[in-house]
């Protein structure tokens, strides 16, 4: 099979004219690298000498080295390149005019995540937007979507719960490379820059991060491996709550789990509506940070054992209501604020929608819930195939 060649490998190997000359910008992280863990800005600077003239940075800073959300980032100098690096998520999460001055043209080279919430998406959402205001260019740099680009779950977006973990209609889980969100945001949400992308090559729709070849390098710190990225897109409901999601252990997301659960109680409830594709181990873990620090947490590590059937967020809505069911004295959702958010409740943000959140604590049947929302799915999936780069089956 041939190997997967990212945006950023492409664009080295072929690059556009119209670039040559120009002054550029790049929005990157740690994982901003190609195959042979060379960073970004360094092949840029290196194709193109002198034309990087600052660099951005998203949530959890320039190195990823912050661990947790709303944990902001400070603007600084490049020690490689001796270039600014402007924080987007400090003190703004929207480059002012003075930052944007200094180029003509921002590349976006980022790992998505493959989720609704995961905040890199509309940190170039609103670099798309500056841009588009201050007369720049975007250039967005593919990459794989880590949890494939066949499966879309979950209900979208509803307009009271737009945030920084959610500003479009999107279902929980996109299906969608970020070079293709990026064609839906300017095409089917009214952004409307001058955008330009550069596709992967050899990538299939079809393909989990595994099956690429390509390194993966924690695009965030809670990311580690992309097992964690597949569980992530029902996982991150816990933040909502006051279970922990596993931050503070080496395998967030994986594990999730509270000093009052009863394992016993929650699998036994689960027998009537068995989970799809993955096996719960109990478990014992004591996180070193965030909720429960130091204090031995009960609960389970999801095994996926077949990732053509696993719905990660239905699995965790199930997971979520069987905890709450036999722990309605201890369990709680987490007050705000939440990702600059200071009203509505956490989990309203992270599920998107306020009434499902009320469906749960009435204990319907989640396979209804489900049911509930596929018409407005079906209408996702119809609108986001006109930006489709790649097809199943027959990578470009």
């Amino acid at each position: 099979m041939a190997p997967v060649l990212t945006g950023l490998e492409q664009f080295l190997e072929s690059t556009p004219e119209w670039i040559f000359g120009k002054r550029l910008g790049l929005l990157c992280n740690p994982a901003s690298i190609d195959r042979h863990y060379r960073h970004a800005r360094e092949l840029i600077d290196r194709k193109l000498p002198g034309q990087l003239q600052a660099l951005f940075s998203p949530q959890h800073g320039f190195y990823a080295e912050k661990q947790d959300n709303m944990i902001e980032s400070n603007h600084m100098l490049d020690p490689v390149l001796k270039i600014p690096v402007f924080s987007l998520y400090g003190d703004t999460r929207i480059p002012d005019k003075n930052m944007l001055d200094t180029i003509d043209i921002l590349i976006v080279d980022l790992q998505d995540a493959g989720t609704r919430v995961y905040t890199f998406i509309y940190t170039m959402a609103y670099c798309m937007e500056a841009a588009k205001r201050y007369g720049k260019k975007v250039l967005v740099l593919d990459r794989p979507n880590p949890i494939n680009g066949i499966a879309t779950e979950g209900n979208c977006l509803s307009s009271e719960c737009i945030s920084f973990v959610g500003r479009y209609p999107l279902p929980m889980r996109h299906g969608l490379t970020i070079a293709e969100l990026a064609l839906l945001f300017n095409g089917e949400y009214g952004v409307e820059c001058d955008l330009d992308v550069i596709p992967m090559k050899n990538w299939d729709r079809a393909m989990y991060f595994r099956n690429t070849g390509l390194p993966w390098i924690p695009p965030s710190p809670n990311l580690p491996t992309p097992e964690s990225a597949m569980v992530y897109p029902g996982q991150v409901l816990w933040e909502g709550t006051n279970i922990s999601e596993g931050r503070g252990t080496t395998q967030p997301f994986e594990i999730f789990g509270a000093p009052f659960i009863d394992t016993n109680r929650v699998l036994a409830s689960l027998g009537e509506n068995p989970l799809s594709g993955v096996t719960l181990r109990s478990i014992v873990f004591e996180p070193t940070s965030n909720k429960w620090q130091c204090t031995p947490c009960r609960g389970f590590q999801i095994h996926v054992t077949d990732l053509h059937v696993f719905k990660p967020y239905l699995t965790t809505l199930q997971l979520l209501q069987a905890v709450r069911l036999h722990h309605q004295n201890d369990f709680k959702w987490k007050p705000p604020p939440y990702e600059y958010e200071y009203e509505n409740k956490p989990i309203d943000l992270i599920i998107g929608d306020k009434d499902i959140r009320r469906r749960v604590e009435g204990f319907e049947n989640i396979v209804a819930i489900e049911a509930s929302w596929q018409k407005d799915l079906d209408v996702f999936k119809t609108n986001s195939w006109k930006y489709h780069l790649y097809n199943q089956g027959n990578g470009q």
